[in-house]
């Protein structure tokens, strides 16, 4: 039974990129640079929290392996995307740069 609560934790995993918005406000209302910063900490916090995780997992410390091992596969699949996003921005920038006016 333990088990099952401990997987039910993990049925709703928030977003990596989708800040908590104020109630009545859109996304279109919040800057295109805050957006980033809040997606950047969201991944850097994930980071710490999977480094902390393996940390104990090292000392014999950690409970539960597979939910260590969810953790950093998730940290591992953000901070694939953040790259992916970066790249795509740069290349965008670059072919703005490219461009004769």
């Amino acid at each position: 039974m333990e088990a099952l609560s401990a997987i039910a934790a993990h049925d709703e995993v928030p977003g990596v990129f989708a800040p908590a918005a104020p109630a009545g406000a859109g996304s279109a209302d919040l800057p295109f640079a805050r957006l980033v910063s809040e997606g950047l900490h969201a991944v850097d916090a994930q980071l710490k929290t999977s480094q902390t995780d393996l940390q104990q997992l090292a000392l014999g410390e950690a409970l539960n392996l597979h939910e260590v091992m969810i953790r950093l596969e998730e940290s591992r699949i953000a901070f694939q995307l953040m790259l992916q996003v970066r790249n795509r921005v740069l290349e965008a920038y670059q072919d703005v740069m490219k461009m004769q006016v």
